[in-house]
């Protein structure tokens, strides 16, 4: 199968994590990320990974509930860096080889980020985890997915959801919501459809990385978008 991109950033969210429980991890939820990852890597795609903290900590809710915002999401980038390390667990015992890099080093836990390293690791079939979001306060893992992607040259970001696209409305509550199959960055902002935080849309829009929403739990569907399956996912270039 030909595909369409050979080296992507995969944007997931700390929820990919948890399975059906409230909060935390779920072993068998982890293991099906790591074989959907690795259908991908066993077709020579070369992968990285940005993943949320949604399942631990969320730096707005904390500071909506009166803490003070900067370290509401430090706290924030610390729990990715947990979740980070939970994916290379059980990357590495399924066989796979991890490179872990983070926006700020823990002695002994995780190193800083290093562009050159980076891409020699995905070159040699590595996956390469980004953990800490952005380092700064105010901003979402999508922004730190998309900046990551462009410091390490992937030709797209994939963001992993529950739905399989973008829609007009959200379609859990709309049954009359529209799913695209494409659009432009223009269309997107035009009809004020919420693909990304705007902070990381403004930053692929301005280097033309393309953007590929898609449902996570679909059958095949990270490799049928990659393939550039319209039905598996909305693309925005």
């Amino acid at each position: 199968m030909k595909y369409k991109f050979s080296r992507i950033l995969l944007k997931l969210s700390g929820e990919a994590l948890k399975g059906n429980q409230e909060h935390g991890y779920q072993a068998e939820a982890i293991r099906n990320v790591v074989a959907k990852v690795k259908q991908v890597l066993d077709e020579g795609i070369e992968v990285a990974i940005v993943v949320g903290a949604g399942n631990l900590w969320r730096g707005v809710a904390g500071a909506n509930e009166g803490m003070e915002r900067v370290n509401a999401d430090q706290m924030g980038m610390l729990a990715t860096v947990m979740n980070a390390l939970a994916l290379k667990e059980y990357f590495n015992a399924a066989g796979q080889e991890v490179l872990l890099q983070s926006s700020f080093e823990i002695a002994g836990v995780v190193s800083r980020f290093n562009r050159d390293n980076a891409i020699r690791a995905l070159e040699a079939g590595k996956i390469v985890i980004f953990a800490g979001g952005t380092g700064k306060p105010y901003f979402t893992t999508d922004t730190a997915a998309v900046i990551s992607a462009l410091e390490t040259d992937c030709d797209a970001v994939l963001k992993a959801t529950k739905v399989d696209g973008v829609y007009s409305a959200d379609p859990m509550r709309d049954p009359n919501a529209v799913r695209y199959a494409q659009l432009s960055f223009d269309e997107a902002l035009d009809k004020k459809l919420r693909v990304m935080d705007a902070a990381a849309f403004s930053l692929c829009r301005d280097n033309d990385l393309p953007i590929v929403v898609f449902d996570f739990a679909g059958k095949d569907a990270i490799l049928r978008v990659i393939a550039g399956d319209p039905e598996a996912g909305t693309i925005v270039s």
